[in-house]
């Protein structure tokens, strides 16, 4: 069993890419001391929908996440941040969607279908009938002018 150990490990040192760390904004910043008051730096530290960011989003080492995370919940405590944002968005599809068009079949639906094609063909050639007169009509200006 050592040897599938020694082939995972042997694939992983294998793989040519390097991913450089993401470094933390706190770090950047200088920030020695995570203050649960300092909502702007908090923020950065949350999602739009005001969900705290995990440590490899947000590049924090462990003691930093820990204490960014008790921050952000002493701030919610406070009323200071959100605990939820809602987000608004549009729905694609789902079951509200399909009861609104109402193509739900039934017996009253197949009859229906039935009734509408005939009537759909009978004012079709009457429509075709009316286009060629007003054509012939159009024509005729056309010559006159």
């Amino acid at each position: 069993m050592a040897s599938k150990k020694n082939k995972a490990r042997s694939a992983r040192d294998a793989n040519p890419r390097k991913f450089k760390k993401k470094t933390s904004v706190l770090i950047i910043d200088k920030v020695e001391f995570i203050d649960y008051k300092d909502v702007d730096l908090l923020r950065r530290f949350m999602s739009d929908r005001s969900k705290i960011k995990n440590r490899r989003v947000a590049g924090n080492d462990l003691q930093q996440q820990r204490e960014v995370a008790n921050a952000i919940k002493v701030a919610r405590e406070m009323a200071l941040l959100p605990y939820a944002t809602r987000v608004a968005s549009t729905r694609t599809g789902g079951r509200r969607d399909r009861d609104d068009r109402g193509g739900g079949r039934g017996r009253d639906d197949g009859d229906n279908k039935e009734n509408n094609s005939e009537e759909t063909t009978d004012t079709g050639d009457d429509a075709a009938d009316e286009s060629v007169d007003t054509d012939d009509a159009f024509a005729s200006t056309e010559t006159e002018a």
